[in-house]
């Protein structure tokens, strides 16, 4: 799981694509605070094929890409 709380845009998002380039993963799940990051990780995966589902975490959001 990346922990990406407290980090601001585009660090959640270089910190997915790090995740997806080290392995290939079928899921990678992301916890952030930011609804920004929220948007910008959805972007970013839709344009990188993976399906993604968002669900709110008390005032986190956590996020699953799956390939």
């Amino acid at each position: 799981m990346i922990d990406a709380r407290g980090q601001l845009c585009p660090m959640p998002v270089i910190m997915v694509q790090k995740a997806g380039q080290r392995r290939t993963p079928p899921t990678i799940q992301v916890l952030v605070d930011d609804p920004c990051a929220v948007d910008n990780i959805t972007r970013f995966a839709g344009n990188n094929g993976y399906q993604i589902t968002s669900a709110p975490q008390g005032e986190d959001y956590l996020l699953i890409l799956r390939k």
